[in-house]
C-alpha cells in the first residue's frame, strides 16, 4: 500500500471542510460520551477558534484540529479527529506537530488539553506525544470523566 499523500491547510472554524469534520466528531463523541455527552458538548463549539488545521488528501478533508489562546502563553488544543478509515497512520501527529508549530509561531510555551476517560486511544495518543497529565482545569474540575494534559512548548 503506498502512503497517504496529504495536504496541511491553516484556516478557521468557518471552513467548510473543518465544520464537515467536526460533525463527523460530534456524532462520534455522542457515542463514545454516552450520558456525558451534553456536559462535554457545550465546551466544543466552533465560535472563537481563528487557528485551525485541515488535512486533506485528494482534496478531500480527512482530519483536524484547532488552538484556542487560553492565556498570554497558552493555547489549548481542541476539536482533534482523523476520520476513522485513515487512523493507525500517524496522520494525528502531523496534525498535532502543526498546531504545536503554530502556537510556537503565536508566542506560546504550552499547549493543555482535555480528552474523555472513554477515549483510551487519544489517552495513549497523548501520552507517546509528550503530553504530561494535569489536575483538570476549569470546567472538568471534579468531572471524573476528564482527564487533562499539557506540554511545555
Amino acid at each position: 500500500m503506498s502512503a497517504v499523500e496529504i495536504q496541511i491547510k491553516r484556516t478557521n472554524s468557518k471552513d467548510k471542510g473543518f465544520i464537515s469534520l467536526v460533525k463527523e466528531l460530534d456524532a462520534f463523541l455522542t457515542i463514545k460520551n454516552g450520558e456525558s455527552d451534553d456536559f462535554f458538548s457545550q465546551f466544543n463549539g466552533l465560535e472563537n477558534l481563528d487557528n485551525v488545521i485541515v488535512m486533506y488528501t485528494n482534496e478531500i478533508p480527512i482530519g483536524c484540529g484547532a488552538i484556542k489562546q487560553y492565556n498570554t502563553t497558552t493555547v489549548e488544543i481542541k476539536r482533534m479527529y482523523i476520520q476513522e478509515n485513515y487512523q493507525g497512520k500517524n496522520l494525528g501527529i502531523i496534525i498535532l506537530d502543526a498546531l504545536e508549530t503554530w502556537a510556537t509561531e503565536l508566542g506560546n510555551t504550552r499547549c493543555i488539553l482535555e480528552t474523555g476517560t472513554m477515549l483510551p486511544e487519544a489517552i495513549r495518543f497523548y501520552e507517546k506525544n509528550n503530553y504530561q497529565r494535569i489536575p483538570n482545569y476549569d470546567q472538568y474540575i471534579g468531572v471524573a470523566e476528564s482527564v487533562c494534559f499539557e506540554k511545555l512548548l
